[in-house]
């Protein structure tokens, strides 16, 4: 197994072969580091590596001494091999049936704050049924679930705090959801009316509150990347004892950004958590079309990212993971990455429909077996937490609030036709003046295409 030599300072800078620590506790998840600390001004060690490459050896004594640190010289010509024949293992604390796997090293959660995760994990998937139904029935044009991916978002936003700033993706609203952003908030954005704090302009889905420390959604992909690492470089230099998060999917990874952002963060030592959840499918394109590496978490190695790979639908196991990184990356001051397996059992989106490019029995065996609700239920209800009765009065209750919040928000007025041009200029500049006027001329003289009962003209 590969394993971390980490430069102690404790020790007068000797180099130490150990694990991976998350919150002083060693996981199960190890990457090779053949260099020291992320402290500025500190050099690779050519003397650090694998024992199987020492070996090979040829000058001993030589070394290369190139910009940023010495490198050993060897007379063998020794590729690095493209893949290990193992897979890098994926920390995980519960079995399928909720029971703790035996000597999994983690944080206990308490019963309020496992009974609370496990609500507002029912509350998403419940959002989620009733506003993918309202796109079905052509009352919102658009919408994205976050179905077999309820534990990442929840897990990890409450390993958070809320001083920290989120970046999302697109399948995230669980994380506004815990910070406060409510059900009714949720559905003002995908109707798009005068309550909508994004004043309509955006497309269903693209949450954002200022309020909560979430960073509105954008559709480009993976923008959020690079501009986390520079959000978390300004937390550093205020010296705001915060991070930023970036959420985003495995396709996302194939983008730019995605290195421009981790490259960036490693060499500015930015209090960055990349988490990625690696749901096997970037709509249509399977894991394997999209790249030949070792999932996610073997990317870290080569920004210089401390990383980690964790069960996604596992909440104790994301909760512990995302809590010790953001530890991490706040007190060393480095970026973390964290990839979480899932799988994404609903369609990509409303646009979408998986059952022409999967089989029906993987999707099935994913929103059955291994549902991330299912089996933290069973974990509370192993501990005394959670009844029957309980459970049926969650689903009626949040059933309600999610309806009445749909009927509200239906019923709303849109924003006025004014703020399509407003929060942009200071002035408004004569060339919008002339597309304002253009839009008022075409609804006059095209009344029954433009019914302005819905909106103030």
């Amino acid at each position: 197994m590969a394993t971390w030599f980490l430069r102690s300072s404790n020790n007068h800078g000797v180099i130490q072969k150990l694990m991976m620590t998350f919150s002083g506790k060693y996981t199960t998840t190890v990457v090779r580091r053949c260099f020291g600390s992320m402290g500025a001004g500190q050099k690779l060690d050519p003397y650090s590596c694998d024992d199987d490459y020492r070996e090979n050896i040829g000058h001993q004594n030589q070394d290369l001494d190139f910009p940023g640190g010495k490198i050993p010289l060897t007379s063998q010509m020794k590729f690095i091999s493209e893949a290990s024949d193992k897979r890098l293992p994926c920390y995980r604390v519960l079995h399928d049936d909720g029971s703790l796997i035996s000597n999994t090293i983690h944080d206990k959660l308490g019963e309020e704050v496992a009974v609370n995760m496990y609500s507002a994990m029912v509350t998403l998937k419940t959002m989620d049924t009733f506003l993918y139904e309202a796109q079905r029935q052509g009352r919102i044009s658009f919408y994205m679930t976050t179905f077999g991916e309820e534990a990442i978002n929840i897990a990890s936003a409450a390993a958070l705090s809320p001083h920290d700033f989120v970046l999302p993706q697109y399948r995230e609203a669980g994380v506004l959801l815990w910070r406060g952003f409510t059900v009714q908030e949720c559905t003002n954005q995908c109707f798009g009316n005068k309550d909508d704090k994004g004043k309509g302009r955006q497309m269903p889905v693209h949450y954002g509150s200022n309020k909560h420390n979430v960073i509105t959604i954008s559709s480009p992909l993976a923008t959020q990347i690079s501009q986390a690492a520079g959000v978390a470089y300004s937390l550093k230099m205020d010296k705001r004892g915060a991070c930023a998060v970036a959420y985003t999917g495995e396709g996302a990874t194939s983008e730019g950004d995605f290195h421009a952002g981790l490259n960036f963060a490693a060499v500015m030592e930015a209090p960055v958590i990349f988490i990625c959840r690696n749901n096997g499918w970037a709509i249509s394109t399977p894991v394997h079309e999209q790249f030949r590496s070792d999932g996610i978490v073997a990317k870290g190695l080569g920004y210089g990212i401390r990383s980690i790979r964790v069960d996604g639908n596992d909440v104790i196991a994301v909760y512990n993971a995302v809590r010790a990184a953001r530890n991490m990356a706040i007190s060393e001051e480095r970026p973390i990455l964290v990839e979480a397996m899932t799988y994404r059992v609903g369609h990509h989106s409303t646009s979408d429909d998986s059952t022409k490019y999967r089989p029906t029995n993987e999707i099935e065996y994913w929103k059955t077996a291994r549902s991330p609700i299912a089996i933290f239920r069973k974990y509370i209800q192993r501990n005394g937490w959670w009844s029957d009765d309980q459970e049926s009065e969650l689903y009626r209750d949040v059933k309600k609030q999610v309806l009445e919040a749909i009927k509200t928000a239906e019923g709303m007025e849109k924003p006025a036709l004014t703020e399509l041009f407003s929060d942009v200029y200071e002035q408004m500049p004569p060339n919008l003046h002339e597309q304002e006027r253009s839009i008022r001329d075409a609804i006059n003289k095209y009344p029954k295409d433009y019914p302005t009962s819905d909106f103030h003209v």
